[in-house]
């Protein structure tokens, strides 16, 4: 029963991690291989991340790998984003053929790692794309996209409403307001009011 729990408990961790590097873009520049990614997944605006990257090269053994050490002595990161760039610092992982850049992405969409230069005489020009960037919508609990809007919305409903039945209840007499100066107060009253609701619909407006 421990045998089968312990098994179980393995498949799920190789399909999480599976999963993971599904997500990491490979391209083969014989005879080696250039893994790019972000070090953190999903990728969300303005939360510290990390471009990361895996090289490695053909084993002693047949379908083996070992890792590059100083893959990037003589290659140049450039992170591209639309029509700007930007050139990054490459940091060595504690493990071997792993290296890592931090970086906050600022913009959701996608991202590009162009690579140039050269590994052991071997020339490297690549670009290769990551992950595309969302939006902190994707982890956000409770949502609260677009809520603050719909508020200030329904309370400038209920404020005109309340206007509108204030001023029909003078005009039917409904209030018991005599003319002269506390009729002229009441007016001016619902002036500033109506004068704040038209402030804050600007406002509003702006904002959007």
């Amino acid at each position: 029963m421990k045998v089968a729990i312990l098994g179980l408990i393995g498949l799920l961790l190789s399909i999480g991690f599976t999963s993971q590097a599904f997500a990491h873009t490979t391209v083969e520049v014989e005879p080696y291989k250039i893994e790019v990614g972000w070090g953190l997944e999903p990728p969300i605006i303005g939360i510290r991340n990390d471009f990361v990257f895996k090289i490695t090269e053909p084993g002693d053994t047949p379908n083996s790998y070992t890792g590059v050490t100083n893959a990037f002595k003589n290659v140049e990161a450039t992170a591209l984003f639309g029509g700007l760039s930007k050139k990054i610092d490459i940091n060595s992982d504690p493990k071997i053929g792993y290296y890592f850049s931090p970086v906050i992405p600022t913009k959701t969409g996608t991202y590009i790692m162009d690579l140039k230069g050269e590994i052991n005489g071997v020339t490297i020009d690549v670009q290769i794309p990551v992950e595309d960037v969302e939006s902190t919508a994707i982890l956000d609990f409770p949502q609260t996209s677009g809520s603050s809007s719909d508020q200030d919305v329904t309370a400038l409903k209920n404020a005109i409403s309340s206007l509108q039945r204030e001023v029909s209840s003078m005009k039917d007499g409904s209030e018991n307001v005599s003319n002269g100066a506390a009729y002229d107060f009441a007016i001016f009253g619902l002036s500033i009011a109506a004068a704040a609701i038209i402030l804050a619909i600007v406002a509003l407006i702006k904002r959007k």
